[in-house]
């Protein structure tokens, strides 16, 4: 565990458990989150509070397994190929689930601050940019995609690469999007998982997929 998670991780964890425990005490226990909204624009789907405030924690704690079983199950190896990978991802997983709680607390005591939106919208450009570098990228040993298994070839590194930029692209217009359009707090909430799980799932498949040149 100690090679993944650092002590600036377990911060942004103790912070997000801080927020929720700040949200138990200022949000009343009857509050609901306005998630979806029907004609009229009236809601027509509420989330309790404890319902929606459980989603942080129970996906932070979940990530944090995650990466303590990549710690344990790379090499030692392998392992310091990905740390400048790894460290930097996991800081921005957390540090989403924190604005996203703040977000609900900002919402809850009544505050017209969106730090939700305001997160989609940085996440998103922080994507984009983060596409447009990786596509254009050639190959190197200093950066670039870093996975348990090799990327063979110029041809293959530059296909893979850019075909993650792409989605990393694509992913952050696609939040920055849902930001601008104002949508709905589950819909927005949605966009920010896709956001941050489909370009690395695609990075995995185009890596495994394309073959060796």
């Amino acid at each position: 565990m100690s090679n993944l998670i650092s002590r600036f991780h377990l911060l942004l964890l103790a912070v997000l458990l801080a927020i929720t425990g700040v949200i138990l005490m200022r949000v009343p226990d009857d509050f609901s989150y306005a998630a979806h909204w029907g004609a009229h624009s009236q809601p027509d789907w509420l989330w309790p509070r404890n319902l929606a405030l459980s989603g942080a924690p129970i996906a932070a704690f979940l990530i944090m397994l995650v990466f303590i079983g990549l710690g344990l199950g790379l090499t030692k190896n392998r392992l310091l190929l990905t740390r400048h990978i790894l460290d930097p991802a996991l800081t921005v997983l957390l540090t989403v689930i924190d604005a996203v709680q703040m977000g609900f607390l900002l919402i809850g005591i009544g505050s017209d601050l969106d730090l939700i939106k305001l997160t989609a919208y940085g996440l998103g450009a922080l994507l984009v940019v983060v596409g447009v570098v990786m596509a254009e990228a050639e190959r190197n040993s200093y950066a670039g995609l870093r996975l348990p298994w090799p990327i063979r070839g110029d041809r293959t590194w530059r296909i893979v690469h850019r075909t993650t930029g792409i989605a990393f692209g694509m992913a952050g217009a696609g939040l920055l999007a849902a930001a601008w359009l104002n949508a709905d707090l589950s819909l927005l909430l949605l966009a920010l998982i896709l956001a941050v799980t489909c370009p690395v799932a695609v990075a995995a498949l185009a890596t495994a997929l394309v073959p060796e040149r």
